[in-house]
């Protein structure tokens, strides 16, 4: 398929010429577009893949492990208190000071979390055109947020302005009002993980 009459439809639209990311944007766009095309069907149902998996653990790592192999919750760095967390970066009503897990409660509870939160995600983007990276970028965005809903990130991905948005991850570095190391770290590896061309394996 000959896509130039695209993207010199999108080109005069904007105003302006394309950027590599944007063409790369549109390009998978196109792509999931003439892959339903051509199955006759809806494309699958996103959930979190490896790649957005692997970064929540990255940063939200397994913590605190005790010296008899169990782990124990703690405190919320930016309060000194709650929310109190446990395991994979695991939060609720559930978890308290005195909460300890085995590593299978652990990993247990993050499958749940990520079952979870996959499904606000794809609830926030109702019918928008996502990537498995883009998706997975959100999820592990909205893991540590819980702001996908109302982040104006989520706003200009569904508009399809995807260098926008891949922009909007760095204004979320601020915890109890003071900017933290790990979380502009953080939101600089999910944005390049949503901009990234790649599938996710």
């Amino acid at each position: 398929m000959n896509r130039k009459p695209i993207f010199d439809v999108v080109r005069h639209l904007i105003g302006r010429g394309l950027q590599q990311g944007e063409v790369d944007q549109i390009d998978n766009a196109l792509d999931q577009a003439a892959d339903a095309s051509v199955s006759g069907s809806e494309p699958p149902v996103l959930t979190i893949a490896d790649a957005g998996t692997n970064l929540i653990k990255q940063f939200e790592g397994c913590a605190l492990r005790r010296n008899d192999g169990q782990f124990e919750a703690y405190p919320d760095p930016a309060t000194g208190g709650a929310p109190w967390t446990i395991g994979w970066g695991a939060t609720g009503g559930d978890i308290t000071p005195e909460t300890v897990w085995t590593q299978q409660q652990c990993d247990a509870r993050l499958a749940r979390d990520l079952q979870r939160f996959s499904a606000q995600v794809r609830a926030a983007l109702g019918s928008a055109a996502t990537t498995q990276m883009q998706f997975d970028a959100l999820v592990c965005f909205h893991y540590n947020t819980g702001a996908v809903a109302r982040a104006t990130l989520t706003k200009r991905h569904i508009a399809g302005d995807y260098v926008g948005a891949a922009r909007e991850f760095t204004r979320w570095n601020r915890a109890g009002g003071r900017v933290l190391a790990g979380l502009t770290r953080r939101r600089a590896a999910e944005a390049r993980l949503y901009a990234s061309t790649g599938k996710a394996q």
